[in-house]
């Protein structure tokens, strides 16, 4: 497909935006959480895809290049925006036993019920804009705590350390919400 759409051959791009443009929507949208600014943004993820297709490398999957752009263009977004990525709570933990143990939280399982996915969608919402990427990035996107860690150019360990902490907040979320452990 890069090799297509770096010949020019008609409909190679657009084929390359439908297969990503679900990670490149979600991964935005997820970090700025504006519908107007996230189309806007996805759209420069895009031309900058374009731009820069002929530097990518093969090193890594597309999708986590393309997905590495995403997060890029987002950040500055929220940078220039004056909007925390993580809260001073996550940047507290770094390093800590958090990113050695499991929680043990079941978030599709979780998700089986209609009304408790209302409350997970809604209480995903309310997470910082680092933990809103890498629960979607990981459990919508399915991607793996590698790819992830190369997209947001996070160590390993402080993603585990983030998604850990999330679904605790997730968890405590929906407690509150519907006043038994979820």
């Amino acid at each position: 497909m890069v090799t297509a759409v770096l010949e020019r051959r008609p409909g190679a791009f657009e084929q390359l935006i439908a297969r990503h443009q679900a990670l490149v929507w979600h991964l935005v949208q997820r970090m700025v959480q504006q519908p107007e600014d996230a189309r806007e943004l996805c759209q420069d993820v895009f031309l900058r895809v374009h731009d820069c297709l002929g530097q990518y490398r093969f090193e890594s999957s597309l999708a986590t290049w393309i997905g590495r752009i995403a997060f890029s263009i987002a950040a500055r977004h929220l940078q220039k925006k004056k909007l925390p990525l993580v809260s001073a709570s996550d940047e507290d933990g770094e390093g800590s036993l958090f990113d050695q143990i499991g929680d043990g939280f079941d978030l599709e399982a979780a998700s089986l019920d209609e009304e408790l996915m209302q409350h997970l969608g809604e209480a995903i919402e309310q997470l910082p804009a680092m933990q809103r990427t890498l629960v979607t990035l990981f459990h919508l996107e399915e991607l793996g705590i590698g790819d992830i860690a190369q997209i947001t150019g996070l160590p390993i360990g402080t993603v585990k350390n983030y998604l850990f902490r999330a679904r605790h907040r997730l968890r405590q979320t929906l407690e509150n919400t519907l006043g038994a452990p979820a």
